[in-house]
């Protein structure tokens, strides 16, 4: 596992690292972000991961949430992925909500996609085995994302029993097989078969979850303009209700989708999560 440093940033005493590697899984060249505290010098830490919505590549956490300040406080490394496969050679669509940059964090099963967007296997067990290799840490590690970064983060863990200690996600897609977002992906990605969409539903997850349940934080904006058609986080919240989930959903008033509204509240995010990583 090769892999090649782009940047390094000072950032509130630790690092702000960038780097490529080719990715098998992927059949192409993949960047992810990594932040190491100050403390990174001297001891282990746990690992938050960040997995961003539509549009986003592996900068646009790192450079608009301000988490960074706060990951130096409390001792946590963010490891940022990219959204999906990216290149000349890698299928894509006009619209912005297919393709690169809109990958659904699923294992593609159709024509063109199956060859390179496999990006649950890479977030899955690429990825964290080259963080394991590239970086030290103490184990403990929790996952946390945005719009359909959010989607990622609560499927990966409801996937994944055990791995993550905590979850947190800003204005999510919950339930995918339900919204035009997920229904449009999952269908080109995955094909007609709802049975092989459900895999990737959180709500279908949560509903079937058998393991011992992790803890929730979902953020969601009154403002946000995908709210009523695309996110609809009351729903996944009536699962959680009825499985006695522990599962907090904070309706922020006037806060749009943006990162306006994730900056806002990343500080909060990255406490709810420290208190279950230390």
């Amino acid at each position: 596992m090769k892999y090649v440093e782009l940047e390094t940033h000072q950032s509130f005493g630790g690092q702000q690292k960038r780097f490529r590697h080719w990715s098998v899984t992927l059949d192409c060249e993949m960047s992810y972000s990594v932040y190491l505290p100050p403390d990174y010098r001297n001891t282990t830490l746990p690992i938050l991961y960040w997995l961003s919505g539509l549009t986003c590549n592996d900068q646009n956490f790192v450079t608009k949430a301000g988490a960074q300040k706060y990951a130096a406080e409390l001792g946590i490394i963010l490891v940022v992925p990219d959204t999906s496969p990216r290149g000349d050679i890698i299928p894509d669509a006009p619209s912005y909500d297919l393709g690169q940059g809109a990958s659904f964090y699923v294992n593609a099963t159709q024509e063109p996609w199956k060859q390179n967007y496999q990006m649950f296997d890479y977030i899955s067990i690429e990825l964290p085995k080259l963080i394991k290799r590239q970086f030290k840490s103490n184990g403990r590690q929790s996952i946390a994302g945005h719009s359909m970064g959010g989607h990622g983060a609560l499927m990966f863990a409801l996937k994944h029993p055990g791995r993550f200690c905590s979850v947190s996600a800003f204005a999510p897609i919950v339930n995918p097989m339900q919204v035009p977002f997920g229904r449009k992906a999952f269908y080109h990605y995955l094909g007609d078969s709802k049975e092989t969409w459900q895999v990737y539903d959180s709500c279908f997850l949560m509903e079937h979850y058998i393991d011992q349940p992790f803890p929730i934080l979902i953020d969601q904006g009154t403002k946000d303009e995908f709210l009523l058609k695309q996110l609809k986080p009351e729903i996944l919240e009536t699962v959680a209700l009825k499985k006695n989930w522990p599962f907090q959903l904070r309706w922020q008033k006037d806060y749009d989708h943006s990162y306006f509204f994730v900056s806002s509240f990343i500080r909060d995010h990255l406490l709810f999560h420290y208190r279950y990583l230390k």
